[in-house]
């Protein structure tokens, strides 16, 4: 699978996933967007580049609100 990252949407430590395509389906796209390899379960808008590790994660969570 590729991810399309776009550097122009940052998120956390990195940049938004936009797309997510399987490898034979990648297309041309402007400087400000490229693809990079990705898990199988990776998620557009749900995971992002990470430029510390180079790599698709996913968005952490946060934690829910305790229940009394």
């Amino acid at each position: 699978m590729k991810a399309l990252i776009s550097t122009i949407e940052p998120r956390l430590n990195g940049f938004r996933v936009a797309q997510v395509e399987p490898d034979d389906n990648v297309f041309e796209v402007p400087e400000a967007l490229f693809w990079v390899d990705c898990p199988d379960n990776c998620v557009a808008d749900q995971w992002f580049y990470s430029i510390d590790t180079q790599m698709c994660e996913p968005i952490p969570q946060p934690d829910p609100e305790p229940t009394e």
